[in-house]
């Protein structure tokens, strides 16, 4: 991977359930800072912000099965995020990257923040602390009306794969490159991941690689689905990453009730597209702008109000000792460790430090 800054490394991992693609920056006996990507992305976008990091962390970030150039393994989606969470595990307790014992620092991207949430519920006492960049809503993505998650149709219609744009699923699969419509991988990256995302020399590149080198298909990105009698006429399958993220089998409320309370750092973009509570890529949003046909009325398939959920999650979490610190960045979009670099990788570093 010869696009990778100097002071970051890749290997790739064989574990008990997959063959593992890592990058590491930074000491191996300094503490571990496990980084997890989004949807359609990879380790591969943390890398410069890792080169930041690694003088202070051993820091190890992980492409999730069917992402970047990790095994291509299918992901069952009535799991919810835990057959990522279980990846996480096989590598990071079998594999010596981590010493045996020594507690974990997890930051997690939009749908990454999910998994080290649930790698959290599932691995009590192994988290050291927890940064949540962006997060996707601990309720899922698609299909919710408020702040407890209840559902807008009892089959969850409008979350789930046929939520994917299909023209960017088809170029993803294309290998395209360009950049001439929103459609694009790269006009996704640099006009929704980001404000006008600019990016040094090579590494839009680098990332748009990224975008490619993922798995598309039923059993990936972004999953199968149903026809639903309810708007907007498709609801979540059972297997893929955008199904995986469907409230209909994701429900990371729970972390609010975790016995072992490590700090949350919530991070975010005061302008995030993606996940917010008028999201651009949120169909309840989307049809109250008239871009679906169709849509019944904010009575019945409001927009999801994604940050006011993630909030209320962890205002419960507060409420019986936890401690978390959200912070918010302007202007910024959904990929703070992108656009605000300098600054973000401050905020860590004082999170982490203290």
């Amino acid at each position: 991977m010869s696009s990778l800054p100097a002071a970051v490394q890749a290997a790739d991992i064989a574990t008990s359930r997959l063959r593992t693609h890592v990058l590491r920056s930074g000491p191996g006996g300094a503490p571990a800072l496990v980084l997890v990507h989004g949807n359609v992305s990879s380790a591969r976008f943390f890398a410069e912000i890792m080169a930041e990091l690694g003088g202070s962390w051993h820091c190890i970030a992980v492409d999730l099965r069917g992402f970047g150039r990790s095994q291509r393994a299918p992901i069952d989606a009535r799991r919810g995020l835990r057959d990522f969470a279980d990846d996480l595990h096989a590598l990071l307790a079998a594999t010596g990257l981590v010493p045996r014992g020594q507690r974990v620092h997890l930051l997690g991207w939009s749908l990454g923040a999910g998994v080290v949430m649930q790698y959290a519920m599932d691995h009590p006492g192994a988290v050291a602390s927890v940064v949540l960049e962006s997060p996707m809503s601990p309720f899922g993505f698609g299909g919710t009306r408020d702040t407890v998650g209840a559902p807008c149709w009892p089959d969850f219609a409008g979350s789930g794969g046929g939520t994917a744009n299909p023209e960017m699923v088809r170029r993803i699969a294309a290998g395209d490159r360009g950049a001439d419509d929103g459609a694009s991988p790269r006009r996704v990256l640099t006009s929704l991941y980001g404000l006008e995302l600019r990016l040094p020399d090579g590494v839009e590149d680098a990332l748009v690689g990224a975008m490619l080198e993922m798995a598309t298909g039923d059993d990936y990105y972004p999953g199968d689905q149903v026809a639903s009698p309810n708007w907007p006429g498709t609801a979540p399958g059972c297997r893929g990453v955008n199904n995986a993220i469907s409230p209909k089998y994701c429900d990371l409320s729970g972390f609010a009730g975790i016995g072992d309370q490590p700090d949350v750092l919530w991070i975010r973009g005061d302008a995030d597209q993606i996940v917010s509570d008028a999201s651009l890529v949120d169909l309840g949003n989307l049809g109250a702008l008239g871009a679906v046909p169709g849509w019944p009325g904010r009575h019945i398939y409001p927009a999801q109000p994604m940050v006011g959920q993630m909030r209320a999650v962890l205002d419960r979490y507060r409420a019986v000792g936890g401690r978390y610190t959200e912070r918010v960045l302007a202007p910024c979009g959904h990929s703070p460790h992108l656009e605000r670099p300098r600054e973000f990788a401050e905020i860590v570093t004082q999170f982490l430090a203290g």
